[in-house]
């Protein structure tokens, strides 16, 4: 009995475990199942929330534009292991919607396939022909009245200088603002354009924190800045400027005692000027100069040369005197006098202008020592003379050589190329020989 009964219970522990063991499978199957379910969740979780940073850090988007930065050109602009440094001025692009944007003042030949991308065409070629350092834009860069949209307008403008990887800057003229943004957001929007070491105005730096800088606020205009050359790479000359170069805001429409006159240079322009100028001259003055250095480095600042847009009265002046280039229309400038010429003298370093804004003129002229000189129109929106062909100049600083180093400026030439088929060359003339070559 004990054995039957003994044989019965282990028999029903044999069924019970019989059927636990469907429903223990059935347990651990479901925890699995749980288990999988989690880790796909969290995997796709994990997926989501890495193309969420990817998207926010790799195509971060301010509404619809994607934010680009700025492509810097290699700083600071310096002189060439030959001791050249060369120019290219364009006056007067006059640019407006490309392609579909006629030219003016070309042979009826030419109108109908004639748009801004002949404008661009050119700005290639010249590019190609003469390899500049620096490319100088002197106003009217877009023509505001044929645009709708000022940034679109620039970007194609300056898409041929901005492909060429080169430093380039440009100050404003009188229908830059003529579309949809005003002076300070032109300037500012030029300033952030690849390659441009463009400035909306000269930087000051704060007397209590040497280390912090600012935007000049009592100062006229947009677009007043200075930009240093310095000697070529691994010479002594290497830290130090040896040509300036200024941009000066000209302005745009004024009224003076009713009556509608163009813009001009103002008094804190020039008192600015005058400071920077003053400052090259102590620096000079306080360097410990070796026998070569003496030999070839005076006291005096720097030579420099300006750029901006609208000429000042006395240009007007040089119909009488001697010129090199075309005088072809009368000289558009303000009717105030502002004192710019009598500045220049008195620093004693601005060697040469360079203007735009009368695009039939492209002549150079001297004015009590020193050379006022025209780019000449450069864009096919512009304004011209039919047969005239556009142009452009092309300016070029030379160091003097000496026995074992390089000497300071020791002249400055120019000439203007013109976009004809053979990208003919014309003018070449000498504005300016260093005291010590003379």
């Amino acid at each position: 009995m004990v054995k039957g009964a003994g044989g019965d219970a282990d028999g029903k522990e044999g069924i019970q475990d019989q059927r636990g063991a469907p429903k223990l499978k059935r347990m651990q199957s479901n925890s699995k199942a749980k288990l999988l379910h989690s880790l796909a969740y969290v995997t796709l979780i994990s997926a989501f929330l890495h193309l969420l940073r990817i998207s926010i850090f790799t195509n971060l988007q301010l509404g619809h534009h994607k934010v680009i930065l700025k492509k810097q050109s290699h700083l600071p602009l310096r002189f060439r292991s030959d001791g050249t440094f060369k120019i290219l001025q364009v006056a007067d692009m006059h640019f407006g919607k490309g392609k579909m944007t006629r030219c003016r003042d070309v042979g009826s030949n030419e109108f109908r396939y004639c748009t801004d991308l002949n404008t661009t065409r050119f700005l290639r070629r010249v590019i190609e022909a003469e390899n500049p350092d620096f490319i100088a834009f002197t106003g009217d860069n877009i023509f505001g009245a044929s645009t709708d949209d000022a940034a679109e307008s620039l970007i194609k403008a300056f898409a041929p200088a901005m492909e060429s990887r080169l430093p380039w800057a440009a100050v404003l003229g009188n229908h830059d603002q003529e579309s949809t943004m005003n002076r300070e957001e032109l300037m500012s929007f030029i300033s952030l354009m690849d390659y441009s070491i463009s400035q909306v105005n000269p930087s000051i730096i704060d007397s209590c924190d040497p280390t912090k800088e600012s935007l000049a606020t009592n100062i006229d205009g947009y677009g007043n800045y200075n930009i240093e050359i310095q000697g070529p790479p691994g010479s002594h000359l290497a830290n130090m400027s040896v040509l300036n170069l200024f941009f000066l805001d000209s302005g745009d429409r004024a009224t003076v005692d009713g009556i509608r006159t163009y813009g001009w240079i103002k008094e804190s322009q020039l008192c600015w000027l005058r400071g920077v100028s003053q400052e090259y001259q102590g620096l000079r003055a306080n360097i410990q100069q070796g026998e070569d250095v003496a030999f070839h480095l005076t006291a005096a600042p720097p030579p420099a040369l300006a750029f901006f847009h609208i000429p000042v009265p006395e240009v007007r002046q040089l119909y009488y005197k001697k010129i090199v280039g075309k005088f072809q229309e009368g000289v558009a400038c303000s009717s105030v006098n502002s004192g710019v010429l009598q500045t220049f003298v008195s620093m004693g370093d601005v060697k040469a202008v360079f203007m735009g804004h009368d695009h039939k003129n492209d002549f150079c002229g001297n004015l009590d020592g020193i050379w006022f000189c025209y780019g000449g129109g450069f864009g096919y929106h512009a304004y011209g003379t039919e047969g005239w062909p556009r142009r452009a100049r092309i300016i070029m600083a030379e160091l003097e050589k000496g026995k074992r180093l390089w000497g300071g400026v020791e002249r400055i030439k120019t000439w203007k190329r013109i976009d004809d088929d053979k990208m003919s060359t014309i003018d070449e003339q000498v504005l300016w020989v260093g005291e010590l070559s003379r």
